[in-house]
């Protein structure tokens, strides 16, 4: 889970050490042997990042998703790693920490499968398998999956852990090739763009100024009202600690802003629905102000994602039913 009490800036370099993952020098050749030849499986390690993409489930990019070539989605391993490096000095890099047994990962995998067709080869989704290549998740440190990073001019800089909604996702990758000097089309709103940057470097009071001006001039605007509403989680979540939020919501489930405060660390630990689910659940066994206040919440999270995450949809079906 990400700790609620990071900012949202992304770009912390150097936090990761790369060294151990340079290659060793090649072993002597064996004597000549007389043993019967091995039947294990010849190794199907690509030499380089152009290899079979990691779709889960499959050898290749995932089928049907347009852009997506066995160059945009790349099976990155213990054996290649080296060469992703280098790819990554003109390249950015995501890298896509997942695992089969991940449900988690199955939502996140095809968004970015998605967005890296659509970018069209500005950059690269590199998927990691955590079981097949431990080194690889220990030298990133790796906690939970999925997380997502990228690596920028053979460095790594820092991602997130969990599944976000698109939008955000988009953000992230926006900010990591803006970093990376990766000219990418200009936004169709030049004031949300400087809206974004500010949020995404962690000055949410210029954030705050900048989506308040868009939607005063734009009340509908569906990208401000999200952005704001991102401003104002950061803002509660700022110096709470995951955990101990957590499990004092554990410890009483009627403590009404203990449950909004675990909700709010879910939500940054990529954990929505379970989020929408708690705050359901409270507006049940709630009523007067503090219900009204718990359904203030749960529509403020919902903003969060943006009005076209599937999520939200099924939340709000559950919220009425709670109200109605």
């Amino acid at each position: 889970m990400s700790d609620p009490r990071t900012t949202p800036s992304i770009f912390t370099r150097g936090a990761v050490d790369l060294s151990a993952l340079r290659p060793t020098a090649p072993a002597k050749p064996a004597a000549p042997s007389t043993s019967a030849p091995s039947t294990s499986a010849p190794s199907t390690s690509a030499a380089s990042p152009s290899g079979p993409g990691g779709a889960p489930g499959g050898g290749g990019p995932a089928a049907g998703i347009p852009g997506v070539t066995p160059d945009t989605v790349i099976e990155v391993n213990e054996a290649n790693f080296q060469s992703v490096l280098e790819r990554s000095l003109t390249t950015p890099i995501l890298l896509d920490f997942w695992a089969d047994w991940c449900e988690p990962c199955k939502q996140l995998s095809p968004v970015l499968e998605k967005l890296a067709g659509e970018y069209a080869g500005s950059w690269l989704l590199g998927k990691v398998d955590v079981d097949a290549n431990p080194r690889l998740a220990q030298v990133f440190r790796v906690q939970g999956i999925p997380m997502v990073t990228a690596v920028i001019g053979g460095q790594p800089v820092e991602g997130f852990t969990g599944v976000l909604p698109e939008s955000q996702i988009r953000q992230y990758i926006d900010a990591v090739l803006k970093a990376a000097g990766v000219s990418v089309a200009a936004p169709e709103d030049p004031r949300l763009d400087e809206a974004d940057d500010a949020l995404m470097t962690g000055d949410l009071d210029a954030a705050e100024a900048a989506y308040k001006k868009i939607l005063a001039e734009s009340p509908a605007d569906a990208a401000a009202e999200s952005g704001l509403a991102q401003v104002e989680l950061y803002r509660r979540i700022s110096g709470a600690d995951a955990e101990t939020a957590l499990a004092k919501a554990e410890a009483d489930p009627d403590d009404v802003e203990a449950q909004r405060l675990a909700a709010d660390v879910e939500v940054i630990g990529g954990q929505a629905e379970q989020a929408y689910a708690r705050l359901v659940s409270l507006i049940k066994r709630t009523s007067g102000d503090d219900r009204d206040a718990v359904r203030k919440h749960l529509l403020s999270l919902f903003s969060v994602a943006g009005p076209d995450d599937p999520a939200v949809a099924g939340a709000r079906r559950a919220l009425a039913s709670a109200l109605f």
